[in-house]
This record gives C-alpha cells, sequence and structure tokens, in this order.
C-alpha cells in the first residue's frame, strides 16, 4: 500500500478563519496525502472566543472547541508578536491589536506609532507559534517555536501578512514579507512548529 493511499483516510481541521494561515499551512501541508480544511468549510458555527493567559492556553482552547463539530484531528494554532520595548506587547492581543476593527495595516501603524522613539538597539523582538493537535477532546501533542528578530522603523516587502512587513530577520536580512514563501516556511516561528508537528503526525497518526 502506499504511502498516500495510507494518509488520505485522515481529515484535519485547521481551528482558523484567517486567510494567511490557512494559505500557509496549506502550503505546508502539501505533499502529504491529508485532507486539510479550516473553519470555512464548517459553514455556518459558533466561533471560539479566544481567553486565556498565553498562546498555550488560547491553541488549546481552539483545538478542543470544535470537537463537536469535527471527530477527525483538529489543530489549533496561535501565534504572535512579542516585542521587548513594549514589555511583550501585543502578545496574544496581536491580531486584536489596534482595537475591534483592527487590520494587519492598523495594527502595524500602531505599533510603529508606540515605537517611534525606541532606539535600534532596543527593537528586539520574537514571533511566537503554538500549535495543539487534538482528536476527541484529547490533546495529542503541543508545540511551541519562535522567531527572533528586530522591528523596523517603516514596512518592507509585500508579502506574508500580520505583523511581516515591520519583521526584520537577521539571518537573512529581510522582514518576513521580503522572503519567498517557500523560503519564509523554512525560517518561520510557523514553519519551525510545523515541522514538529508533521514528524509527530508521521510517525505516530499514518498507520
Amino acid at each position: 500500500m502506499s504511502l498516500r493511499s495510507r494518509l488520505i483516510k485522515h481529515k484535519l481541521l485547521i481551528a482558523t478563519t484567517n486567510k494567511g494561515k490557512a494559505r500557509e499551512f496549506r502550503a505546508l501541508f502539501k505533499g502529504l496525502p491529508l485532507s486539510v480544511f479550516t473553519l470555512s468549510d464548517l459553514g455556518s458555527f459558533t466561533p471560539f472566543e479566544e481567553k486565556g493567559d498565553s498562546f498555550l492556553d488560547i491553541a488549546s482552547g481552539k483545538s478542543l472547541f470544535y470537537n463537536d463539530r469535527w471527530k477527525d484531528h483538529i489543530l489549533g494554532e496561535d501565534s504572535g508578536l512579542e516585542i521587548d520595548f513594549l514589555e511583550g506587547a501585543p502578545g496574544i492581543y496581536s491580531a486584536r491589536f489596534s482595537g475591534l476593527n483592527a487590520d494587519d495595516e492598523k495594527n502595524i501603524r500602531k505599533v510603529l506609532s508606540l515605537m517611534k522613539n525606541a532606539p535600534s538597539d532596543k527593537r528586539q523582538a520574537r514571533f511566537i507559534s503554538c500549535m495543539v493537535l487534538s482528536k476527541k477532546g484529547k490533546v495529542l501533542k503541543a508545540i511551541e517555536e519562535f522567531a527572533l528578530g528586530s522591528i523596523l522603523q517603516e514596512k518592507k516587502g509585500t508579502g506574508g501578512f500580520g505583523y511581516d512587513p515591520i519583521f526584520y530577520y537577521p539571518p537573512l536580512e529581510k522582514t518576513f514579507a521580503q522572503l519567498d514563501p517557500e523560503i519564509k516556511n523554512q525560517v518561520s516561528h510557523r514553519g519551525k512548529a510545523f515541522k514538529i508537528l508533521k514528524d509527530y503526525i508521521k510517525e505516530n497518526i499514518l498507520d
């Protein structure tokens, strides 16, 4: 029996409506004979209300919340940006940092405004991704990874999403928004966490 025929029986729900995240996850799962769905495929549903004090709390909540609607594996992921100059903000509030009607552009403007007087040696930041895989109400695997960088004074690049245009990644001397998607997925917080997740799925789920 081929690897693809053994894997395709599994259906994975990614608990997100974020189009940028969904796009990245579909690219990361490409090549695995695994059916990947997002919350957009559920039709009408009651969304998870994000509560918790950490990325792990929220990722776990997302993963477990939809178990009554999805009987196979569910991946909950929470990620965000922590900036030293802002004492760890925006953190778990990254997606809604600029208020109820927050979007990527408004969030970036708020960060740049708050950091307009930050010296170059005080602009360190990290992207964090926490992934939690569950099935039938049980957490199977929890992963947390990060990418270190710094915050620029202006946007550079048009790719990616979220805070990517102002997150400078020193090893490649570019922002995440300037990187080709394939390269970003190799070095990003989400890409690193996914590598661990992929190994776990291959070793423990795909039989």
